[in-house]
């Protein structure tokens, strides 16, 4: 029941204690990248991974059957099981997603790095790496956003601690992301 009660608070808290503008800082990042050629990165460990693709295909295929037909548009996950298993293994694994940056990011694109704790090594310096690339970084946190909240461009917390609450004010917090994104780029309301 106590979980129950913590998914419920959770929505609540993000009505009043998220800053609904990080949201809207997210998507108009996005939104100015694709205008002018961009792509997006997203990356995370573990729940957060898969979470980075989800998010990735919200953008590449539809976030409902509104939005079907739009043009996709470009997000990249660092999927390739090869790579990083190689690039863990022949580096380390802290250096896993900041040589996915490196390989993919260009000036103007935006690196989304997702860490429940905000304090993931390989999440961390990925974001570095994007910022010396002159990528716009953004960090999806939970807690107190741990190191990223002093790092990225742009901060989205879920006020909870609990990391399986965190993740789902992400994914609530994705789809608003992408909403607002179809909405500059195509002009409707894809929820």
């Amino acid at each position: 029941m106590k979980y129950l009660e913590e998914k419920i608070n959770l929505h609540k808290d993000m009505v009043d204690k998220l800053d609904l503008n990080s949201m809207t800082n997210v998507a108009n990042a996005i939104s100015e990248s694709y205008k002018n050629g961009g792509k997006l990165l997203i990356f995370g460990n573990g729940g957060s991974a898969a979470d980075a693709m989800h998010f990735a295909a919200e953008f590449e295929g539809q976030l409902s059957s509104i939005d079907k037909g739009r043009k996709a548009l470009s997000a990249l996950t660092p999927s390739n099981m090869s790579a990083l298993t190689a690039i863990s293994n022949d580096f380390d694994y802290d250096t896993s997603f900041s040589r996915f940056v490196e390989a993919n990011a260009k000036p103007g694109d935006i690196v989304i790095g997702i860490s429940t704790s905000g304090n993931s090594k390989n999440v961390i310096k990925a974001l570095q790496t994007a910022k010396t690339l002159g990528a716009k970084t953004v960090g999806f946190t939970g807690g107190d956003g741990g190191q990223l909240k002093d790092l990225v461009d742009i901060l989205l917390n879920i006020p909870a601690k609990n990391v399986s609450i965190i993740q789902e004010g992400h994914i609530i917090a994705y789809h608003r992301v992408c909403a607002l994104v179809v909405k500059d780029l195509f002009g409707y309301d894809a929820m």
